[in-house]
């Protein structure tokens, strides 16, 4: 899948109802070497910044996510890989804030704080209007894509 297609589906998925999470880590479900439905699943309490409590945006741990596949770090006592996994999480998170001027979700939502509640809102065209998050997940998505070309 090319970095275009990769970004077009994550903000697809984002429409059609999956939190930003989700979105963008189904997009990689291949990466992962898991069947969508399992990482929609796995991924379902990060969307909203962490079960809708704004912290950190959901592409961004996504991302980290991916980044364990990339670069696994699964030998307690390999520091190097450790290293390698924390600097690809650093760099992408990096340049998604360049991007996009925060890595929290209340900040890209333009919130003061979080809404006090966990229902999640309605996807209305109204909502799609005000949100920024499907581009937010192609993005994301697209930062990952490219971290995959040159790997």
């Amino acid at each position: 899948m090319t970095v275009e297609e990769r970004e077009q589906k994550a903000g697809e998925l984002f429409k059609a109802g999956y939190n930003c999470c989700q979105s963008v880590a189904m997009t990689f479900a291949d990466v992962l070497g898991m069947p969508e439905d399992e990482v929609a699943r796995l991924t379902s309490g990060f969307g909203g910044g962490m079960g809708r409590m704004r912290e950190v945006c959901g592409t961004i741990s996504a991302m980290t996510m991916i980044a364990g596949a990339m670069i696994p770090a699964t030998d307690v006592n390999d520091k190097q890989a450790k290293t390698a996994n924390y600097a690809l999480v650093q760099e992408m998170a990096d340049e998604f804030k360049q991007n996009c001027g925060s890595i929290l979700c209340r900040e890209l939502l333009g919130l003061s704080k979080p809404e006090g509640t966990p229902v999640p809102s309605d996807r209305t065209p109204e909502y799609y209007k005000k949100r920024p998050c499907g581009e937010l997940c192609s993005i994301a998505a697209g930062i990952v894509a490219r971290k995959l070309e040159k790997k």
